[in-house]
């Protein structure tokens, strides 16, 4: 028959207990055993002071921005009242039903103020990373890199052109707008005006690298171990090539420098194999470059190509196919290149001057300096271990599809450099927390039972 629900006097006392209404299966079960912020107060301790009323625990802010990233909540106002809603939530950021949610306001000071004046962010983030290591989920053998470019909170109509962009440095600067200041007052050399420069985040890049209307964007720049997957470094950088490029030196330096954690091979796209980037990996750290080499010397038009030429490089000369040798001064072009000239008495004669230089006098070769390590890139295209790392490159894709698509971080809402800085460390901290909880937790009987079948 049909129930109805009784009315009567609510009982004077509830017997409520949050661990028994969390379902084993629930992530921030697995997520909590791998987080471990127990030195979190002792790197904080010098940022208090020693007197006055007590703070809100640093652990619990943490905590609850965790929450925030692992499922995508992007608003610390809706945060706080998720977390105040929400009994996993509550159980997770150690919070008892009577126990009071931190204000959004609050909540905001401590997290653009003692956490990014003493790099809390990039502290937890390396210690998520130990547990990985602890865990072993990372190899150390190969490392991916990748950049992904995440739209600014800057109106496209809020910008002007860069040689037009000026401030009143006498007048209160918004807090992005201060950090680009004091970035360009810092600079070693001065830098070229931008074509386009954001009034509210004048850090920001214009760029149109998707494809479709320009925006001001950064770019989250991931360096990922391989075997599980886990990102092992994350940078922040300006949607912008070279930044990107440059961010992949900074990563691997820190991270061989903070974990002893040096590639054999390194996986990237055409845009990680320029001339330096590849004598870089090659001559200065020893390692694979499983890149494609960016290089246009080769001709489309059917005349001979710099391939159809031999290098001797005892002589430091090339070869022409009928066997005259290209000849250099040894002085490098401003752009690190070497050009090699053959003799104009040697090319008037010969009968594939038509296939080889038919609109010059004689046939010239341009070789870069590093153009040994290009030799290596290109030798190891060959190999079934490159082909083997293009398909391993997916994963850094996947975990840029995941940021975006599950933990919605395809806008920021923090401005500047140093805000997206934030973002992108707390976005990689919850990605591996995630793939921590993921794959080692053990699972439900439900799930095993699909996985065996």
């Amino acid at each position: 028959m049909m129930g109805r629900q009784e009315a009567g006097q609510a009982p004077l006392f509830y017997a409520f207990n949050l661990e028994d209404h969390v379902p084993a299966s629930h992530m921030l079960r697995g997520i909590d055993h791998f987080l471990d912020l127990g030195e979190l107060h002792q790197h904080l301790a010098p940022h208090y002071s020693h007197t006055g009323r007590p703070s809100i625990d640093p652990g619990l802010l943490i905590r609850m921005l965790i929450v925030g990233y692992c499922f995508g909540i992007r608003s610390e106002r809706r945060l706080c009242e998720e977390v105040h809603l929400n009994l996993a939530y509550r159980w997770f950021c150690r919070l008892g039903l009577e126990d009071a949610v931190p204000d959004h306001s609050t909540f905001s000071k401590n997290r653009h103020g003692r956490f990014r004046d003493n790099d809390t962010l990039r502290f937890v983030f390396e210690k998520v990373l130990e547990r990985c290591l602890a865990e072993g989920l990372v190899g150390g053998e190969g490392f991916a890199i990748d950049a992904s470019v995440i739209k600014a909170d800057a109106n496209r109509q809020r910008g002007v052109p860069g040689a037009d962009a000026a401030w009143d440095r006498e007048s209160p600067l918004a807090r992005p707008v201060r950090e680009y200041l004091q970035a360009l007052d810092d600079a070693e050399t001065p830098r070229t005006p931008p074509k386009n420069v954001s009034l509210t985040d004048p850090a920001a890049q214009w760029t149109a690298a998707p494809g479709g209307p320009a925006f001001y964007a950064y770019s989250t720049n991931y360096l990922i171990d391989v075997k599980a997957g886990v990102i092992v470094d994350v940078e922040a950088t300006p949607a912008y090539r070279t930044d990107e490029v440059q961010a992949t030196r900074t990563m691997v330096d820190r991270v061989e420098q903070r974990f002893d954690l040096k590639p054999t091979r390194l996986i990237g796209d055409t845009a990680y194999g320029t001339s330096e980037m590849l004598g870089w990996m090659v001559d200065e750290k020893g390692i694979e470059p499983h890149v494609q080499v960016w290089d246009k010397a080769e001709r489309k038009d059917g005349s001979l190509g710099r391939s159809d030429f031999s290098w001797d490089a005892e002589a430091d000369e090339y070869r022409c196919p009928q066997g005259k040798p290209l000849l250099s001064s040894g002085k490098p072009t401003a752009d690190n290149t070497l050009i090699y000239r053959s003799s104009l008495h040697d090319c008037t004669n010969c009968e594939l001057k038509a296939r080889c230089c038919p609109n010059t006098t004689h046939r010239r070769i341009a070789r870069q300096v590093n153009e040994s390590a290009r030799d290596v890139a290109r030798q190891l295209s060959t190999t079934k271990r490159y082909a083997q790392s293009r398909r391993h490159r997916k994963k850094v894709e996947m975990l840029f599809a995941h940021l975006k698509r599950i933990l919605r971080l395809d806008r920021l809402r923090l401005r500047g450099l140093k805000g997206a800085r934030d973002e992108f460390l707390l976005a990689a901290t919850a990605q591996n927390l995630r793939r921590m909880a993921a794959w080692l937790m053990p699972k439900s009987p439900e799930a095993a039972m699909a996985t065996a079948l």
